[in-house]
């Protein structure tokens, strides 16, 4: 947006300038008779006030003619030439100051690498937002940054096949990367340079075929999406399953709708639950949310699981219930009450 309001002002400047000359040029071809080189030539000294002599000696209508000339140009001259100046000015200075900005910002912890600013990697980017998680984008296309400076979102300009840009992000400290480059030889590269920098980073992948997502886990990453594919399969559960598909959307794993559906992690649980039973905790009828899945620390999913199944720190409840459920059952698996905050 910003972008396209600066070369609209561009453009209106280049317009005024052009009109301002063209009347000059055949006001002095009608008045004085000049020919159309030395008619431009008066325009443009009278325009700038170079202060030359005049090609021709001027009657009294050209002189009235250049008097009011000079004088009604002046000032659009003036704008015009400030105007394109202050953009180019000012739009290199902006791009100069947050680049310092982002150099001190991205000193963080536990974030997330985003690689590539197309339509996935902004879907991604509107996800992690509204999670609230903290992130920082890689793309090489200046451009990119320069239509997104005046947004909230921290940007490395640059390759991210090279060990430099992926460091000066801070994925030795980063918690996990999204690669969602159209190229699947570039999100190798991407997999492959991340993991030799932090092995314990965790690397979801774009991958335009499945002949490459074997490939890409051989690199480190841990889940692969094809967009395709998974677009495909929701359209024709669309015709297969309506009724299923519109239930499920209407789970919200944003927290924005009346029942959502998230993931609480058992990590923080007080002595006193570790190994203790969803029924011996109690956590169901203290919070109102429903346990609907489980996944035990050796990486096995449970549907619904029964009341006796047993919670330790490895261990994940899937959650479903309103806001305030939620945050009650995460409230009392770490401090072992069910007042929530």
């Amino acid at each position: 947006m910003q972008k396209e309001a600066g070369n609209r002002k561009i453009l209106i400047a280049a317009i005024l300038l052009a009109i301002i000359i063209c009347i000059g040029v055949a006001g002095y071809i009608i008045l004085e008779d000049f020919g159309l080189v030395d008619a431009f030539y008066m325009t443009i000294i009278t325009l700038t006030t170079v202060g030359f002599g005049e090609v021709h000696p001027l009657g009294d209508e050209g002189k009235i003619f250049t008097a009011v000339l000079s004088f009604l140009s002046l000032g659009f001259f003036a704008y015009s030439i400030s105007l394109i100046t202050t953009h180019f000015i000012e739009g290199q200075i902006s791009y100069i100051f947050r680049g310092y900005r982002f150099k001190s910002k991205i000193k963080m912890e536990n974030h997330i690498l985003v690689v590539g600013f197309g339509r996935n990697g902004q879907q991604v980017i509107e996800e992690l937002q509204a999670h609230h998680n903290q992130f920082v984008v890689i793309d090489n296309k200046h451009d990119v940054m320069q239509q997104y400076r005046g947004k909230q979102i921290r940007f490395i300009e640059g390759d991210a096949t090279e060990d430099v840009v992926l460091l000066k992000a801070g994925v030795q400290k980063a918690r996990a990367i999204i690669t969602t480059l159209p190229n699947d030889a570039d999100n190798l590269f991407v997999a492959l340079t991340a993991r030799s920098l932090n092995s314990a980073i965790t690397i979801v992948s774009r991958a335009s075929s499945e002949a490459n997502e074997k490939k890409l886990r051989t690199a480190g990453v841990k889940s692969v999406v094809m967009p395709e594919k998974v677009g495909g399969a929701h359209m024709a559960k669309l015709i297969a399953h309506p009724d299923v598909v519109e239930f499920l959307e209407h789970l919200s794993i944003r927290g924005e709708a009346p029942t959502n559906l998230e993931e609480i992690e058992c990590k923080n649980l007080p002595e006193a639950f570790i190994g203790k039973t969803i029924y011996e905790i109690g956590v169901r009828k203290k919070s109102g949310a429903n346990i609907v899945g489980f996944k035990t620390s050796e990486g096995k999913y449970i549907i619904n699981p029964s009341p006796d199944t047993r919670v330790i720190p490895e261990s994940k409840l899937f959650v479903l219930g309103t806001r305030q459920q939620i945050d009650s059952m995460k409230h009392i698996l770490e401090h072992g009450d069910g007042v929530a905050v």
